[in-house]
């Protein structure tokens, strides 16, 4: 195959994905029993910083701006506590190098964990109330690790 005809196939594809990215935040603002994907995307992102793939670090940078913006969350908080969680805890998650998937799905469920504390944090500290601690949560973490599972 030749190159021209692999990018041929790749774009659809990569269209998809930013439609995704683009209109997905959107509709979880109307329709709020979608899941939020904050844990995979998140997860996406360290592993694009990881490996060095700067689609990777774009797309999920660009869909979790655009969902914080679209919910009305703190900007940024979710790159900021991804980061963080990528500084001081993601290499103790090396040691899982023999079970494929319990890596992906420890990294999920902390992600998830983090940033909803990062945000109860803020709210704290602002006096505000950005969500709401509902069984909605619950089912967000069960389809994040879903997806990191499917990745």
């Amino acid at each position: 195959m030749s190159k021209k005809s692999q990018k041929k196939h790749y774009l659809p594809f990569l269209i998809g994905v930013l439609l995704f990215v683009i209109f997905y935040p959107m509709l979880i603002s109307i329709y709020v029993f979608l899941p939020l994907f904050i844990g995979s995307m998140s997860y996406i992102l360290i592993l694009g910083i990881e490996k060095e793939k700067t689609s990777y670090i774009i797309f999920s940078s660009l869909y979790l701006i655009n969902l914080e913006v679209n919910l009305s969350l703190p900007l940024f908080l979710t790159i900021i506590s991804s980061f963080i969680f990528y500084v001081t805890l993601f290499l103790y998650l090396q040691h899982f190098r023999q079970c494929k998937l319990c890596k992906p799905l420890i990294s999920v469920v902390i992600l998830d964990l983090f940033y909803l504390g990062a945000l109860f944090a803020f709210d704290f500290i602002f006096q505000v109330q950005s969500i709401e601690l509902d069984i909605i949560l619950l089912y967000t973490l069960i389809v994040d690790m879903l997806i990191v599972v499917l990745l």
